[in-house]
């Protein structure tokens, strides 16, 4: 195995949510909910340009998960599923991932406004990257156990099922 690998937190993403419960799933089912990314001033620079997308892709740290499961329930079945096979934050790396839409910049305070975000407030961001359709988006036939369940996911919101404790 090689050695560990470390990441440092470029920002923190600031949501209305400040416990799991409750919150959206996924970032489709979180219209209207806004929220913004505070970047440390290192990076403001790295900002530039970015006003010319609509939709952002951010790769965050779950900072609250501290332990994984190799087999979930998810929020959408009620049956086991492999990790893998799931979007569950109790993850051997949590490292989550979420599609926002970006409303506005404040390069001078490195800051981003977004919506449709699906995270706690205060959770750290490790990077962010342009959604560009034709990179992102993939025609598939196969969607697993999903495949009776993602029409769920606007009414379907967090418990408790991922919590420490």
């Amino acid at each position: 195995m090689e050695e560990p690998v470390c990441y440092q937190p470029i920002g923190i993403i600031h949501t209305p949510f400040s416990e799991m419960t409750g919150m959206p799933i996924q970032a489709v089912a979180a219209k209207g909910v806004v929220g913004r990314i505070e970047l440390l001033p290192t990076f403001g620079e790295g900002l530039a340009d970015i006003e010319g997308f609509s939709h952002l892709i951010l790769l965050y740290h779950l900072h609250l998960m501290h332990d994984y499961k190799l087999t979930v329930i998810p929020y959408l079945d009620d049956q086991p599923h492999g990790i893998f096979a799931t979007r569950s934050p109790k993850r051997p790396n949590p490292i989550g991932l979420s599609v926002v839409r970006l409303t506005g910049v404040e390069r001078d305070k490195a800051i981003l406004h977004i919506e449709e975000i699906d995270v706690l407030d205060g959770t750290p961001l490790l990077d962010i990257k342009p959604f560009v359709p034709r990179f992102d988006n993939r025609e598939t036939k196969l969607i697993g156990w999903f495949t009776d369940k993602v029409e769920r996911v606007e009414q379907v919101r967090a418990d408790q099922r991922f919590q420490q404790g």
